[in-house]
């Protein structure tokens, strides 16, 4: 399965215009407690973000249009339209592509699964309203949480197809509050751990089955081994967990959404074992990470062995709680060369930000997150730390899988203005067997901090220039 996966990849990077990074996704050796040893970063990093943009090129689409009301869709609220996205889509694809038309009105639907070649477009006034049946969403091959197993479908869902859309302006409710989906929060335990043991097993992925009777709740969108990928526009609102996620994806394209969520797991995008992808003009207010990049959980990410890597995220506003831009935890197979630039952070609805650049995992990821830069960023109202960098995450559960140590290395955060920290403006937590190195911080201020002085714990090449915190330099 690794070769395929690497194959995939690297065949959807030619199609795409795009030339893959010649490395191994294996994971790189952990350092010992005795290697601590400085790796020389890159002078300047930036310099690699307009080659990276130039190979993120979005899908387009023939100017033909399949209205699904043309197949039998109602525009009640109450009639299932499940077979009528099913047919417009399928027709679509099978004339060479084109734009599935939802238009004004509400359309409740169960699962929609897209095809090569089809822009699912929500004209303005439209509402895609997913149904509260957990039937509708029948099993598809998925990641949950960073393991693949065989899942209710995503509210939407593709798989290996290419040439893919979803577009505005506009709504897409998932209506994950008002179904039995945040119950299923606190049943999933069982099913959770069942989950990760299969992992450490190596059952065939095919043989782990959840969905109906079980309650790991789906995603609103997952688009998985999928390329040339475009959302832009919708308004995403009521997802039951996390809105925007491709897996195993390259040449995505994700600009002008607006995520609304609430409740716990309900992150606004989460590209996972992706590669080069394109975040822009977004607007997260959600109640947990804004993004957050992944890249596979524990022995099963590592089986897959595919990272996330060259990344461009900017001119996004960030809302909610926990981490704006959050690295993990789940980063088994690596991530790398990931940019965040011209972005604002701040209060919103209802939630703080936790974190403005949060970089987690544990003793069981393994992998390596390296190449993490971010730029120009304004901060107001942090709950914890501005800049969290840990290696001592959530270690909890059953104990499922081997300690294999992450390494995380060459970070650097330039022209930050913080206001409001409640923790620490800088914490680096590493492990006695790993530590984090080279973190350089500049050109920044943080004000309105309750800890000035940063905690630094087994992280070697540390380095402050010109910051500033509650108006004393570093």
């Amino acid at each position: 399965m690794e070769t395929n996966r690497r194959d995939f990849l690297k065949v959807a990077g030619a199609t795409a215009g795009v030339t893959m990074l010649s490395c191994s996704f294996l994971p790189a050796p952990v350092a010992s407690a005795q290697d601590h040893t400085a790796i020389p970063m890159a002078e300047s990093p930036w310099d690699q973000v307009p080659a990276i943009l130039a190979k993120i090129v979005p899908p387009t689409f023939p100017n033909v249009r399949f209205d699904i009301t043309a197949y039998g869709a109602k525009d009640d609220g109450k009639t299932k339209n499940t077979e009528a996205f099913r047919k417009a889509v399928e027709a679509c694809s099978a004339a060479g592509g084109g734009q599935v038309v939802v238009p004004k009105g509400t359309f409740l639907t169960g699962a929609i699964t897209l095809l090569s070649n089809v822009n699912l477009h929500v004209s303005e006034g439209a509402t895609i309203l997913f149904s509260t049946d957990p039937k509708d969403f029948p099993l598809v091959y998925t990641r949950w949480q960073g393991i693949e197993c065989m899942n209710f479908s995503s509210f939407i869902y593709a798989r290996k197809a290419e040439n893919i859309a979803i577009t505005g302006p506009g709504l897409i409710d998932g209506q994950g509050p008002s179904g039995p989906w945040f119950d299923y929060d606190g049943k999933r335990q069982p099913d959770w751990e069942q989950l990760q043991k299969q992992a450490v097993d190596n059952r065939p992925v095919a043989d782990r089955k959840f969905g109906m009777g079980h309650y790991l709740k789906p995603n609103m969108i997952t688009l998985y081994e999928c390329r040339n990928v475009l959302v832009e526009g919708v308004q995403l609102r009521n997802s039951a967990m996390w809105n925007v996620h491709p897996v195993l994806c390259s040449n995505v394209t994700i600009r002008d959404i607006f995520v609304y969520s609430r409740g716990g797991m309900v992150d606004g995008c989460d590209p996972e074992a992706s590669q080069y992808v394109h975040i822009t003009g977004c607007r997260f207010d959600c109640g947990d990470d804004g993004i957050a990049i992944k890249a596979g959980r524990d022995i099963d990410g590592r089986r897959v062995g595919v990272a996330s890597e060259n990344i461009v995220i900017e001119n996004c506003s960030f809302e909610g709680r926990w981490g704006a831009l959050t690295v993990g935890s789940e980063m088994s197979g690596g991530v790398r060369n990931v940019f965040f630039q011209d972005c604002t952070v701040k209060k919103g609805s209802s939630y703080k930000p936790f974190h403005v650049l949060y970089i987690k995992t544990n003793k069981r990821r393994g992998g390596t997150v390296e190449n993490i830069h971010a730029r120009r960023i304004k901060a107001t109202d942090v709950d914890r730390e501005a800049i969290m960098v840990t290696l001592n995450y959530s270690l909890t559960g059953p104990g499922y899988g081997p300690i294999v140590n992450p390494r995380v290395q060459n970070i650097t955060a330039d022209g930050f203005t913080v206001n409001g920290v409640k923790k620490t403006a800088v914490t680096l937590d590493g492990l006695d067997e790993s530590h984090i190195r080279n973190v350089a911080i500049s050109n920044s201020t943080f004000t309105n901090v309750t800890t000035a002085k940063p905690s630094i714990k087994n992280a070697d090449g540390t380095k402050f220039t010109n910051v500033t915190i509650n108006g004393k330099k570093v």
